[in-house]
């Protein structure tokens, strides 16, 4: 069983039958509950456009795309958001946060550009380096992730 893959590709890879679930059946009726107004949902990065698409259709919202340039590995050099995020509440939708600088990043330019406020989901949350310092020093509301990798208190380092 895997969950939310990074590439529906990887599921080809298996030799034996697999089952890929998906964690929106978690995160929907989260964000459903939250009942925000002018909700609108963002993919940190062009690789999320189908899963935040997914979202925004199902949850009948509005869809941001942030398109960012690395120089390296987990360096983002520069980020642009495609769509209007100014009077909305955005819950940005992605599979991981490992370092969280993109979605920090994210959260802040979308801030920047009058948000109301942002949220994050993610399914794995890897949570590597600074990613809880990060996430604190940032505009995000919530940080909302599945169980798929075990938490460490962030006391424990």
């Amino acid at each position: 069983m895997t969950m939310d893959l990074h590439a529906d590709q990887i599921q080809a890879f298996f030799d034996v039958p697999v089952d890929h679930i998906y964690a929106s059946s978690l995160f929907v009726p989260y964000i459903q509950k939250l009942n925000l107004e002018n909700l609108i949902i963002a993919a940190p990065d062009m690789g999320g456009t189908k899963r935040a698409s997914a979202y925004s259709r199902f949850l009948k919202a509005e869809m941001a795309i942030c398109y960012k340039l690395r120089k390296q590995a987990n360096v983002v050099e520069h980020m642009t958001i495609i769509g209007n995020v100014k009077g909305k509440n955005v819950v940005i939708v992605d599979d991981i946060i490992d370092t969280a600088g993109t979605m920090v990043l994210a959260a802040e330019m979308m801030m920047q550009q009058g948000a109301n406020s942002v949220r994050a989901v993610a399914t794995h949350a890897v949570l590597s380096g600074q990613a809880y310092e990060r996430i604190e020093k940032s505009p995000l509301i919530d940080v909302i992730v599945s169980d798929s990798i075990p938490l460490r208190r962030h006391s424990d380092k």
